[in-house]
């Protein structure tokens, strides 16, 4: 099944706001790792580590929190690869 990306520059603000407010509700790894699997499962808008760094570049996360998500996210694939 393919579907298409919706590039991060044409949500609302709105669900912008929505998204990364659900993202700072995660504090645990394995919250942040359950969101992503979620996440990238029942969107079109593209994977979760591409969402974070638009988010990122665009300033509407901080480098501190992104740094956080975005590390959990790596220490995770980077697991999944050396099994």
């Amino acid at each position: 099944m393919t579907s298409i990306q919706i590039p991060i520059s044409e949500m609302s603000k709105g669900a912008q706001e929505a998204l990364v407010d659900k993202l700072r509700a995660c504090h645990s790894e394995e919250e942040i790792l359950d969101f992503e699997i979620w996440f990238n499962s029942k969107t079109n808008i593209g994977p979760l580590h591409e969402v974070i760094c638009d988010f990122l570049r665009n300033r509407s996360i901080s480098r501190g929190l992104a740094a956080k998500w975005l590390l959990t996210l790596i220490k995770d694939k980077e697991a999944k690869i050396k099994l």
